[in-house]
C-alpha cells in the first residue's frame, strides 16, 4: 500500500466517458411506418448478468450463469474478470466463470474506463482478499454517478480507503482479512452501492444491515445468486437487507433475470408503431409502472400465459406525465424510449428526470425528427405532433439509442442513426429481432453521409440479415 495515499474526504464522481470511439463509423438506416407483428425474444439482464459476474468473485469454485446476453458491456466485464485471473468459457448464452485463483487485486485501467460496472469488483476482491485497486470507472456519460456510498458502506465494514490518481485503494487491517458487519444507511437507494456492499458482507465476521437498500429486480437476482453459493441474504427487495456473513461460498448453477428495460422497450416498439406483438419472456412485476404508463397513454397491454405480455394496436395515444424514480417507480432506463413514444401522443405531457442530470440529450435529436420537445431544467415538455419524420440523428448514450431506433419505426421516411455502439452495449441483436417483426432496417459499416441518398428507398425483400455486433 503507498503510503502516500490519501483518505477520501471528498464527493467521488465517476468521470463521464462519452464511449465514442473513432473506429465505429456504423449506422443503421431505418424506413418508418410499418407495422410489426409477432412474438420477440426477450435476452437476459444486461444489469444483472454484469454484476452477478463481479458476485463470482466470492466463490473459490466453479459458477455457472445461464441466459447471459451477448452484449459489448458483458464481453468488457469478461476482460475484466480474465485480467485477475479469472478463467471464462462461454457455450452460446451460458458462461463458466472459474475464479479459484485470482492472480491480482488490481484491475487495469484501459479495461475499467470504459465500464461503469467494472467498479463491483471492488466488493467482491476486498471480501475474499481482503485487498482491491480499482480505477474510477466509465460508461455512459448520462451524469455524474457518485461512489461515495460504496466508499462509505466498505469503512463502515472496516476496509481502510484511499484514492490516489483516479484509483481507489481497499484493504482490510488484521491477520485474518475479513471484513467486519455493520449497519450501514445510505443517503439514497444506490442500486450500485446497494450491490457493492452487499457481495461485501456476505463474507464478512458477523451481520450487516444496509438501510435505505435499493429495490430493483437486479439486486433481488444477485442476493438470489449469492444464496444459491451459499450466502445468508435476507430481505432483497425490501428497503432493508439483512447479511448474516458465512466463511466460504460453493459452486452454483444460476439463471438471470430477463431484462426488463428490453421488455419495455419492445412494449414502446408496439405502442409507437401501432402493432401487436408479444415479448416473451418477462417476469410482469417487474414492468408494473412501465405497463401502467402505456395503459395511461392509450396502449393495451395484457398478459399472455404466466410470463409473456401482449400488446395491442390502439387507434389513439395521448399525453402523460412521467417522473422517474427508483424502483418500484418509473425507471429511468426507460424515460428516453416513453418520450419518443409521447412525441407522436395526443397533448401535452411533462417528463421529470429525477436520477441523472444529464439524460436529456436525446431531446435535441427527437427534435430532429420533427418532435416538439421544450426542456427546463430536469423537466421536458413535449407537445405531440401527427408524425415524425425520418432523419439523421447521432445516440448519445444506450437507452437514448433506442429512443432513436423507436422514433425511426414510426417516422415517415429514412431514419439513420450513427453512434451504435451505445446501442451495442445494452441490446442483444436489437436489428434481428425487430427484421423478424417486420421492421425495415439495415446497418452498415463503413457509414458516409453521402451514403445515406443512396439508400432512400429500398425494397424490404433485399434487406439483409443483420447481426447486432
Amino acid at each position: 500500500m503507498n503510503e502516500e495515499d490519501r483518505p477520501i474526504t471528498r464527493s467521488l464522481s465517476l468521470p463521464n466517458s462519452n464511449s465514442s470511439p473513432e473506429e465505429d463509423k456504423s449506422a443503421l438506416h431505418l424506413w418508418g411506418g410499418h407495422s410489426l407483428t409477432g412474438q420477440v425474444t426477450v435476452s437476459g439482464a444486461k444489469n444483472a448478468a454484469l454484476v452477478l459476474m463481479a458476485g463470482a468473485l466470492l466463490c473459490p469454485e466453479d459458477c455457472r450463469l445461464r441466459n447471459v446476453p451477448s452484449l459489448v458491456d458483458v464481453n468488457r466485464m469478461g476482460e475484466i474478470l480474465s485480467s485477475l485471473g479469472v478463467k471464462l468459457e462461454r457455450q452460446g448464452d451460458v458462461l463458466e466463470i472459474n475464479a479459484s485463483h485470482i492472480g491480482q487485486s488490481k484491475a487495469p485501467y484501459e479495461l475499467v474506463s470504459q465500464l461503469r460496472a467494472s467498479f463491483f469488483i471492488i466488493g467482491p476482491l476486498l471480501a475474499r482478499l481482503g485487498v482491491a485497486r480499482v480505477p474510477l470507472p466509465g460508461g455512459c456519460a448520462i451524469g455524474a454517478r457518485p461512489v461515495d456510498l460504496h466508499v462509505r458502506g466498505l469503512q463502515a465494514l472496516g476496509a481502510e480507503v484511499h484514492i490516489d490518481h483516479g484509483m481507489v485503494n481497499a484493504y482490510v487491517r488484521g491477520q485474518n482479512k475479513r471484513l467486519q458487519g455493520a449497519k450501514i444507511y445510505l443517503d439514497c437507494p444506490s442500486v450500485g452501492a446497494t450491490e457493492t456492499l452487499m457481495m461485501a458482507a456476505t463474507l464478512a465476521e458477523g451481520e450487516t444491515i444496509i438501510e435505505n437498500a435499493a429495490q430493483e429486480p437486479e439486486v433481488v437476482d444477485l442476493a438470489n445468486f449469492c444464496r444459491a453459493m451459499g450466502a445468508k441474504i435476507r430481505g432483497a427487495g425490501t428497503n432493508t437487507i439483512v447479511i448474516s456473513g458465512v466463511p466460504r461460498l460453493h459452486s452454483t448453477d444460476y439463471s438471470i433475470i430477463p431484462d426488463r428495460v428490453e421488455a419495455g422497450t419492445f412494449l414502446v416498439a408496439g405502442a409507437i408503431t401501432r402493432s401487436e406483438i408479444i415479448v416473451s419472456p418477462v417476469v410482469p412485476e417487474h414492468l408494473t409502472a412501465v405497463i401502467a404508463k402505456l395503459q395511461a397513454i392509450g396502449a393495451q397491454v395484457t398478459p399472455e400465459g404466466l410470463n409473456s405480455l401482449r400488446i395491442a394496436p390502439t387507434d389513439r395515444l395521448v399525453a402523460t406525465d412521467i417522473e422517474t424514480l427508483p424502483y418500484p417507480g418509473f425507471p429511468t432506463d426507460m424515460q428516453a424510449q416513453f418520450m419518443s413514444l409521447l412525441t407522436v401522443s395526443e397533448g401535452n405531457s411533462v417528463i421529470t428526470e429525477n436520477i441523472f442530470e444529464n439524460r436529456l440529450r436525446h431531446v435535441a435529436e427527437l427534435n430532429r425528427m420533427g418532435a416538439n420537445i421544450r426542456v427546463k431544467g430536469n423537466c421536458a415538455i413535449i407537445r405531440g405532433v401527427p408524425v415524425l419524420s425520418g432523419a439523421p440523428v447521432v445516440a448519445t448514450d444506450l437507452r437514448a439509442s433506442a429512443a432513436l431506433v423507436l422514433a425511426g419505426l414510426a417516422a415517415e421516411g429514412q431514419t439513420t442513426i450513427q453512434g451504435l455502439h451505445h446501442l451495442d452495449r445494452g441490446y442483444e441483436q436489437l436489428e434481428v429481432k425487430l427484421q423478424k417483426l417486420g421492421a425495415r432496417l439495415q446497418r452498415v459499416q463503413d457509414y458516409t453521409s453521402a451514403d445515406n441518398n443512396a439508400m432512400a428507398s429500398p425494397a424490404a425483400s433485399v434487406l439483409p440479415t443483420v447481426g447486432a455486433n
